[in-house]
């Protein structure tokens, strides 16, 4: 009970110091730390103040763009296996696509070459098994359809989310917004919380913009003007300039060149007039189609189309080799830099669109985190006052622990650089009044073990030894439930059970370690006849 080996108070003590270390750069600006020292706790959106922002992926947009795809990949497919057909048409409502072979005897080898377009997905329920996405059937009258199964569904409108997480997350660190929350809300919702934005307009043009950019050819045969494009082209218009309206123009769907190969993208300005432009690269694969399209098609116009507009469409007057490229436009410095954000961070797989949109004031945040810790001053005080009244000499013992308790969580939320919230909050002054039930249940045995007759020496290592069991048992149920709530709980539910359950782990080292070295040196230096207890 009294001994403890040097190595073992040398880790007591270090732990301690490290802790109290790792809560200065909490009370010192980020500005005048090093890198390597400026772990800080992050002050959540209710705290902070800042935007809230809730987004929805338009499935719509999947299945269309899904349906649209199968029609030219269809068309293709038929005219190269010289299979005659009417009425190839997408019906993104139904999801599906249906056509009418001209001879009906040539129906099945036309569903043929559609079940060669389907892509494997995942079956519903199991991790290894997959089936066609789409579901080929034909009629007596030749008309073929493909559409769309309920896993194909499931499994683009998942991977739509996820793709649209990732682009969202790398928009927001592009704008140089730090400490934002970005998580998956249901099946189709993203959540996006940022602190200390008060103004989200921007962001919300960032982020609602689908940006993808294709490169296409211009139909030089077919008028603008005209009601309806002819097959495999569409009609598009073009940027404002000047105040003039915009122009339009046939271009053909075929995409070129997918803005998915550049490599990046910056905002510049035209070395010949001042203009600001967007400068891209093309990693190695775009930069060998683009080379490829520019070489066979000089003298010809090609369209730089970014989210159904066109930015501009000059004519290719050489090969382009170098895979570099210019977009010009009506920009200024701002809008310039806003697209090469985008383009940097890829395109959306689908548009997103605002469904809830709230905003915290800095004031609000101060009033929360001004009562947060009137109430942790409170709670600590009357904890205090319990423990040394209730077990004198040994009650404040674990209130020296209980303040060591209160730094070392702070030491691992700042370690995790974890984002404090009001439930964080919370789950601190639950903390500090459930982190003395261990020197309760020890502090108790030791009267029981003194009313029994023991010695002090006894009764203290009695009191701590007997006690351990519980003190494990209780503390781990209480794991158990904070691990429950992270695994299926939402962004503040999370930050209470991490706050909990870090509590949990300290607490019960302070109680069963700390206090128990304190006490060593107290009955080594005292050698009391009865305990203060």
């Amino acid at each position: 009970m009294l001994y403890f080996a040097r190595w073992k108070v040398a880790a007591i003590l270090g732990v301690i110091a490290l802790g109290l270390i790792l809560c200065v750069p909490n009370i010192i600006p980020r500005s005048v730390l090093p890198a390597w020292a400026a772990r800080q706790i992050s002050l959540g959106l209710d705290l902070r103040g800042g935007s809230y922002l809730l987004l929805e992926v338009d499935m719509n947009a999947v299945v269309r763009e899904r349906v649209e795809s199968l029609a030219d990949a269809a068309r293709t497919k038929l005219r190269a296996a010289n299979i005659g057909y009417l009425n190839l048409a997408g019906d993104p409502n139904n999801r599906r696509l249906s056509l009418r072979v001209r001879d009906p005897a040539q129906a099945e080898a036309a569903a043929v070459q559609l079940r060669e377009l389907a892509n494997p997905v995942p079956v519903r329920g199991s991790a290894t098994n997959t089936e066609p996405d789409i579901v080929v059937t034909t009629a007596p009258d030749g008309t073929v359809t493909a559409t769309l199964s309920d896993a194909a569904l499931v499994a683009r409108g998942s991977g739509a989310v996820e793709q649209s997480l990732e682009i969202v997350r790398r928009r927001i660190d592009e704008t140089g917004v730090s400490e934002a929350l970005i998580a998956r809300q249901g099946q189709n919702r993203i959540l996006v919380q940022l602190p200390g934005v008060e103004d989200p307009n921007r962001i919300k043009d960032l982020l609602g913009r689908t940006a993808r950019m294709t490169f296409h050819l211009l139909d030089e045969n077919a008028n603008p003007a005209a009601g309806a494009p002819p097959p495999g082209v569409q009609f598009l218009q073009g940027e404002e300039r000047g105040g003039q309206a915009p122009s339009r123009y046939a271009v053909r769907r075929r995409v070129e060149v997918d803005g998915a190969n550049l490599s990046d993208a910056r905002a510049g300005q035209d070395s010949r007039n001042g203009e600001w432009v967007v400068n891209f690269t093309f990693d190695s694969v775009g930069t060998r189609r683009f080379a490829e399209v520019t070489r066979q098609n000089v003298g010809r116009p090609f369209a730089i189309v970014l989210d159904d507009k066109v930015i501009t469409a000059p004519v290719i007057r050489e090969p382009i080799t170098g895979g570099r490229g210019q977009i010009s436009g009506s920009f200024n410095a701002r809008s310039a830099n806003d697209v090469a954000v985008l383009l940097r961070a890829g395109a959306l797989p689908a548009p997103l669109t605002v469904v809830e949109e709230r905003t915290v004031g800095p004031e609000l945040g101060a009033d929360a985190i001004r009562a947060g810790v009137i109430s942790l001053a409170v709670g600590a005080l009357f904890v205090f006052l319990y423990m040394g009244f209730a077990y004198g000499l040994l009650g404040w013992f674990a209130n020296i622990a209980l303040l060591v308790n209160i730094m070392l969580m702070m030491a691992a939320l700042s370690l995790l650089q974890a984002t404090l919230t009001l439930p964080g909050i919370a789950g601190i002054v639950l903390t500090l009044g459930t982190a003395l039930d261990a020197n309760i249940l020890i502090n108790e045995r030791i009267r029981e073990e003194t009313r029994a007759g023991r010695t002090p020496i006894q009764a203290l290592e009695a009191g701590f030894t007997k006690a351990s069991g519980t003190i494990m048992d209780s503390n781990l149920t209480n794991l158990i439930a904070m691990a429950c709530l992270f695994a299926f709980g939402s962004g503040p539910v999370k930050g209470f059970a991490v706050t909990v359950a870090i509590g949990t782990v300290v607490q019960m080292w302070t109680a069963t370690t700390l206090v128990r070295l304190i006490v060593s040196w107290w009955y080594r230096a005292t050698r009391p006849r009865v305990l203060p207890v």
